[in-house]
């Protein structure tokens, strides 16, 4: 059973409802916004947006498990209080013009001795770990990954409550509230999951060239990883889906089957009206990078099949 909207609350599989009171009036949401909880779990999570504290209530529409199990807390046309202090395309206030998603996710980790911890003390393994500079600024930094069932869980949401609610965009609570907040934070692949469900013309990726007489093409952001395709000729045009400061994930125009990672040594905008890539930095690739989970989606929630060719 596919996700619908009945009278402002969620129907489906693996949906859930539980009230929170921390909540205000009647709103029409303009906007979607999603978070990171920083929390042990979906369920502790989900206790903590729906208790009534001295300081610091706090509330959401949505908590997005790490198996694809959604929460909801209150209706989508109900004033919850995600945004706090924020602004945003001449609006002050999101909490009054936004849907929020919280996703069950530690957000920033510490590096403890060779481990990596949250500030709950609870110890990830390294392949949940991405290590990334957020694009609002700071150092390399270990962050929680998302899990793929997650990522395809809320790009189905997100496209349903944008085509219910006609929604103008879809943002992170680091977006509307910068130097404050950083979540969902950089292993949330946030652009790819806003170019995929939006999908206005104006926002068709831009358009690069293979400079290089052949380009491998990979299944991650690193020569490490395998290719996924035999290898790009030169003049070969891509689709820049993500930028990164070394590399990016393209969709080859000519087979748009193939998806991968291409060193940013070697391509270059096909018009001068490409999008410059990122200076920030990114140490080390993640052991699965969530924004394939995004670019294998197809309508309908079918994933592309990578193609593998012998090296």
């Amino acid at each position: 059973m596919t996700l619908k909207i009945e009278n402002h609350q969620l129907v489906g599989d693996l949906v859930s409802h539980r009230s929170t009171p921390n909540c205000g009036g009647i709103m029409a949401p303009s906007y979607l916004i999603f978070h990171y909880t920083a929390g042990r779990s979906t369920d502790s999570s989900v206790e903590s947006l729906c208790t009534r504290k001295a300081q610091g209530n706090a509330s959401a529409h949505v908590v997005l498990g790490r198996d694809g199990r959604i929460v909801q807390l209150a209706p989508f046309n109900v004033v919850t209080w995600h945004a706090g202090v924020s602004q945003w395309a001449g609006l002050v206030g999101l909490n009054s013009h936004s849907i929020g998603i919280e996703m069950d996710n530690a957000g920033l980790l510490k590096k403890v001795g060779s481990q990596y911890q949250a500030w709950f003390a609870k110890v990830y393994p390294d392949d949940e770990v991405t290590l990334a500079a957020h694009r609002n600024g700071g150092p390399v930094s270990p962050w929680h990954t998302y899990t793929e069932a997650q990522i395809e869980r809320a790009v189905e949401l997100a496209d349903l409550l944008v085509e219910h609610y006609g929604l103008q965009d879809i943002l992170g609570h680091e977006d509307i509230a910068p130097g404050r907040k950083t979540d969902p934070g950089p292993a949330f692949p946030l652009a790819a999951v806003r170019s995929r469900v939006i999908g206005r013309e104006q926002d068709e990726p831009p358009r690069y060239v293979v400079t290089a007489s052949s380009l491998n093409i990979r299944k991650g952001p690193d020569a490490s990883f395998d290719r996924v395709a035999a290898a790009l000729k030169s003049g070969s045009e891509v689709l820049l889906l993500e930028a990164r400061d070394r590399w990016s994930l393209v969709e080859v125009v000519a087979d748009p089957e193939i998806e991968g990672w291409v060193s940013n040594a070697y391509i270059a905008p096909s018009t001068g009206r490409g999008m410059a890539l990122p200076r920030f930095t990114v140490a080390g690739p993640a052991s699965t990078d969530p924004t394939i989970a995004v670019a294998k989606l197809k309508k309908g929630g079918k994933g592309k099949k990578a193609r593998r060719h012998a090296p």
